[in-house]
This record gives C-alpha cells, structure tokens and sequence, in this order.
C-alpha cells in the first residue's frame, strides 16, 4: 500500500512540459470541458453521465487533492496552440484503496497519443517527486480502450482491489524510471 505523505510535497500542480504536451495546475475555466465530457456518453466508464452540479463536485474535489494530498489531475494542453486536450492526474478520493493513474481526453484528441504522453510524464513525476515503486489504474471491464492504454503504456493486469469490485487493475512498476 502507498502511504500518504506526512507533509504536502506539492499545494499546487508543478508545470510538467513533453514534447507535444504542458501539464498544469486545473483553473476554473478547465471545468466547462470537463463538464461537456461528464454530460456526454462518453462519461460512462467514469459512472456518468451527470448533471453539471454533480460534475462540479467531482471536479473540484480531484481539484482539492492538490493542497490535501499533494498530488491530483493535471490539465494538458497543446504546448503549441494552448488548446486545452483532457486531464491526466493521481486520484485518490476517499474508497480508493491506493492513488490512482487516470485519464480522460477531449473527443478532439482521443486517438493521437495524447493521455500516453501525459501518462508517462505523471508516472515519471510520481516517481521522482515520491519514490513510489507502482501506480495502478483502476478501470471498468467494459472500457476497451482504457485498458488497451494502461496495457500499452506498460503495465500488467494484477489481482488487487481497485475503487470497485469489478474493475481491471493495471499496474505499472515506476521503478525503472529515471
């Protein structure tokens, strides 16, 4: 089990720059894109959809990760034209038997490597920044995809509890990264 750190690390997201990709500190502006995803079908995998009240809840508690925990989403942008693309982060909110990689992207950029890119990036930030030996993903059965993303980026189906009793765990052992 990964502990909690005693002391906040990090009150606010660290800019994090790939070569296509900046990760940055959520704002309030980021909320209208990730309420068009909870509205829309799309949302499914992540319980959806919701109403744009219930939207505002979930994203301003990952949001509130940062000054609790230490760590949270990141919004990702094109580094070149700023538009914002989704959020990759580490969540942990309260059922969640570890942190948790996760991701979501907008339908404009699903299928360019966007949450693969920004996935890496967080993984190598959560081993630098805390020394953790893996981070898990905890996806629904049915969401092909992101299990497909979790296995291409290197992780292997494990038996662990995830935040629900039927969902795929992926691990991915951080410790080979720089």
């Amino acid at each position: 089990m990964i502990a909690r750190p005693d002391t906040i690390r990090f009150a606010a997201a660290p800019l994090i720059e790939t070569r296509r990709l900046r990760l940055r500190m959520p704002v309030f502006a980021d909320f209208a894109h990730r309420q068009a995803f909870y509205a829309d079908d799309r949302s499914v995998w992540e319980g959806g959809p919701f109403t744009a009240e219930q939207a505002w809840r979930i994203f301003a508690s990952e949001v509130g990760q940062w000054p609790l925990m230490g760590f949270g989403p990141f919004s990702v942008d094109d580094r070149t034209s700023g538009a914002y693309l989704g959020e990759v982060g580490i969540y942990q909110p309260a059922g969640y038997p570890e942190p948790e990689l996760g991701w979501f992207v907008t339908a404009a950029a699903e299928g360019r490597g966007i949450a693969a890119e920004a996935a890496r990036a967080v993984m190598l930030w959560a081993r630098q920044s805390f020394g953790w030996d893996h981070i898990d993903n905890y996806i629904d059965p049915g969401n092909e995809r992101s299990i497909a993303l979790g296995l291409r980026l290197g992780g292997c189906r494990v038996e662990a509890p995830g935040a629900d009793p039927t969902d795929v765990v992926i691990r991915h052992d951080l410790r080979g990264l720089a």
